[in-house]
């Protein structure tokens, strides 16, 4: 049996990973909340660091960033006003970095991301941080419908375990899966950082 096709490549749509010097950096809600909250993530460190190859990397070469703060429930989840909902010091912006906030996983939706992208005139985006099945995803998902080609670092996201029937489906299968669904019609998807730097 062959092996399958993503329907990029049946549709003949699909695209090159971008490169640092012509695409913007979108760092996803790289939050404490994933490191010492209520919903530390499996493979937080390895990813981060893989985030900060990259942020070192767009700092180095120009490359526009965006960081993407989720501004969650005053006193629970990602609060805004604690501790749980601030930048994990190691990816914070610099002063002038551009710094969106949302309330929803799409990071379009509700904000001016996509009016920031457009006064920063890339569309190629690359994409990376929190949590792969959900505001990495709806956002890798939204890009395509304002236009953005999108590039996604694998080993630069992370995700949880989830109930799943009377079972869990492990971190590692759902990133796996969620991967191979961005990759079918949404995104270039690469291994790991280096193969963009």
């Amino acid at each position: 049996m062959s092996r399958p096709q993503t329907l990029l490549q049946i549709t003949g749509r699909s695209h090159a990973p971008a490169s640092l010097q012509s695409a913007c950096l979108i760092i996803i809600d790289a939050q404490e909340e994933y490191r010492s909250g209520v919903v530390p993530l499996p493979g937080l460190d390895a990813a981060v660091a893989e985030i900060a190859s990259l942020l070192s990397a767009a700092r180095s070469s120009g490359t526009p960033i965006v960081h993407v703060k989720h501004l969650g429930v005053p006193d629970g989840f990602l609060d805004p006003r604690g501790p749980r909902g601030q930048f994990l010091p190691e990816l914070a912006p610099l002063p002038g970095e551009v710094v969106v906030e949302k309330r929803l996983p799409n990071a379009f939706s509700g904000t001016d991301l996509h009016d920031r992208l457009q006064a920063l005139g890339r569309l190629d985006l690359i994409i990376c941080g929190f949590m792969t099945h959900s505001s990495i995803s709806t956002t890798v998902r939204a890009c395509k419908d304002y236009g953005y080609r999108c590039t996604l670092v694998e080993t630069a996201c992370a995700t949880r375990d989830l109930p799943c029937g009377e079972g869990v489906i492990s971190a590692a299968d759902l990133h796996r899966a969620e991967m191979a669904a961005l990759a079918d019609n949404f995104a270039a998807v690469v291994p790991r950082a280096a193969v963009l730097i």
